[in-house]
């Protein structure tokens, strides 16, 4: 584990999307680079205000996502939008870079001095919505040390959601998570099916027992199912329940950020 992750995980951690509106040379491009900054930033500082311990940056408008493989202008566009909230928001800030662009993440990341990246397809491959999308953990770990960057945490969906993992159907959730441990994650990410779908307490209590790695959970929080999840993982990734109406493609709405950190503190306490 890298040096940010493990004091981070020492408390449960609640992390805040932001969806950053589509990036340049996308389909749904509507925004100026210098609305989508304030934007990201004006909802980094919503979060900070409510108590959320980290923020992540995700470019989940730019759909239909490309294979691994993005254009300069989105890692760009991505390093000045986190080089703003950085500077706004006094937060941990990470960066996921769809779909599976760890590389683009991390540089990015690395640019803009954040904590963290969230990397999807580490190990084994599968098969996701952009297609057949081959593990990238020994390229993205020699990436990292390759240009100075071990300082930022590399987290790591297992079994992600929006893909089919039948190519690895006799791989169980431990062996995905042994095989991250093994590969150097700084924690692994586990999700439900699909966004805002939540995660299987079985699996989540199968890779605890697997990997002294922190276990963060990646969809489906809610501030009425917190509670169930709250002893069964180090972290929380929340994105939907904080937007307007739950959905995630809507902007942060504060007072559910707060009903939701009530809930928490409670726990917490």
């Amino acid at each position: 584990m890298n040096k940010f992750s493990k004091p981070f995980f020492q408390t449960k951690k609640i992390i805040g999307m932001i969806h950053v509106p589509a990036l340049p040379g996308t389909p749904k491009h509507e925004k100026s680079i210098s609305e989508i900054i304030d934007i990201a930033v004006q909802e980094g500082k919503i979060y900070q205000e409510c108590g959320i311990d980290a923020v992540m940056l995700e470019n989940m408008h730019d759909v239909p996502y490309l294979n691994r493989e993005v254009g300069p202008e989105i890692v760009a566009t991505m390093t000045a939008i986190a080089s703003e909230v950085k500077r706004n928001v006094n937060l941990p800030c990470g960066i996921q870079i769809l779909a599976g662009a760890n590389q683009a993440a991390l540089a990015a990341a690395y640019a803009a001095g954040c904590e963290f990246v969230r990397a999807e397809g580490f190990v084994f491959s599968h098969i996701a919505d952009e297609g057949l999308m081959n593990s990238d953990a020994g390229e993205l770990m020699r990436f990292r040390s390759k240009i100075g960057a071990d300082n930022i945490a590399v987290f790591t969906d297992i079994k992600k959601k929006h893909s089919s993992h039948t190519i690895t159907g006799d791989l169980s959730i431990s062996d995905f998570a042994k095989a991250a441990e093994f590969f150097l994650s700084d924690g692994i990410i586990i999700t439900g099916k699909s966004t805002a779908d939540a995660a299987e307490l079985s699996d989540l209590d199968e890779a605890r027992n697997a990997t002294s790695l922190p276990i963060i959970i990646g969809s489906g929080i809610t501030a009425e199912n917190l509670r169930h999840y709250w002893q069964h993982a180090d972290g929380f990734i929340v994105g939907s329940y904080f937007k307007q109406e739950g959905k995630w493609f809507y902007p942060v709405a504060r007072e559910r950020v707060i009903r939701f950190m009530n809930e928490k503190n409670k726990l917490r306490s």
